[in-house]
């Protein structure tokens, strides 16, 4: 539900507040409210960061990305620097996952590579063993 958020606030530009009370309404028991409720503005409110993090490992222009790529990278990045609590190796996982099933026939190569770049540097320590969190 939370990459769909994403993908609707990329393509309609609908106030955050809006979005966030449709899926709350709408997805009641599906979805775990306060994650969604912490982490969907949270994306949002670093898109400019996320996308400025993003740039050195993209081999074309942000804008030239499929909206539901754009979303997953964005979520991935966001989960890679600011959710340290979740293992990278869940994060790229799944972020692959939601690719294969709403993405573009090998949008899912790209993510994978795109986030494995990210966590590279990232989560270095997590990575090597020596600093795991």
């Amino acid at each position: 539900m939370l990459l769909q958020a994403l993908y609707q606030w990329e393509i309609a530009r609908a106030p955050v507040n809006d979005i966030l009370a449709e899926f709350l309404v709408y997805y009641q028991g599906k979805i775990d409210r306060e994650f969604f409720k912490q982490v969907f503005p949270d994306v949002i409110s670093h898109v400019d960061e996320l996308d400025e993090m993003l740039r050195p490992w993209l081999d074309r222009e942000i804008k030239s990305l499929d909206p539901i790529e754009l979303s997953l990278l964005r979520l991935g990045l966001y989960e890679l620097a600011h959710r340290i609590d979740v293992p990278y190796k869940v994060v790229i996982n799944e972020a692959v996952e939601l690719a294969k099933v709403f993405g573009a026939t090998d949008g899912h190569k790209y993510i994978n590579g795109v986030l494995d770049r990210a966590a590279r540097q990232l989560r270095e320590l997590e990575q090597r063993g020596t600093g795991r969190i």
